[in-house]
This record gives C-alpha cells, sequence and structure tokens, in this order.
C-alpha cells in the first residue's frame, strides 16, 4: 500500500474526502517527526509505540571490496506493535 492508497482507504473508513485524509495524514507525519526529534515516545494505545533509539557504532564488512569500515553511531526510529496489532 502506498501513500495514496493510504489516503483513500483513510477516506472511505471516515467518511471524509480524500484532501481531508490526505492532510489528517501529512499533520499526523509532521507531528510525529517533530516529537521524535524533540526526543519524546508517541504511543498510541492497541497500535503501538513509536520512539528513538541510538544505534552503537559498529564495524562493518564493505560487500563489493570486502574490507572493514567504520559505522558511525546514529539515532533511529523504532516502533513496537501494540497487543491489537500484533497478528
Amino acid at each position: 500500500m502506498n501513500k495514496n492508497d493510504l489516503v483513500k482507504a483513510m477516506a472511505a473508513e471516515a467518511g471524509m474526502t480524500n484532501v481531508d485524509a490526505k492532510k489528517a495524514l501529512e499533520a499526523f507525519v509532521a507531528v510525529t517527526e517533530k516529537t521524535l526529534k524533540a526526543g519524546d515516545k508517541i504511543s498510541l494505545v492497541g497500535f503501538g509505540t513509536f520512539g528513538v533509539i541510538e544505534r552503537a557504532a559498529r564495524t562493518g564488512i564493505n560487500p563489493a571490496k570486502g574490507t572493514k569500515i567504520k559505522i558511525p553511531a546514529k539515532k533511529v526510529v523504532k516502533f513496537k506493535p501494540g497487543a491489537n496489532l500484533a497478528l
């Protein structure tokens, strides 16, 4: 499912226009991005939790050359599904 498919499905489920559903989706993404950049979590009961974790620096291997490379530490978004989302 791509973004357009998601917008159409949201509009049909909520009984709103595609334009309103697209605005709602874009607002959700923007608020999620701002919240995670601030270092906070987003918990949606039954759906899941978005959070930020820090990956430690590590050594990897360049697959093209077979040489060792240093992979720097970085922060990444983590999603933990809630009970209602578990398959």
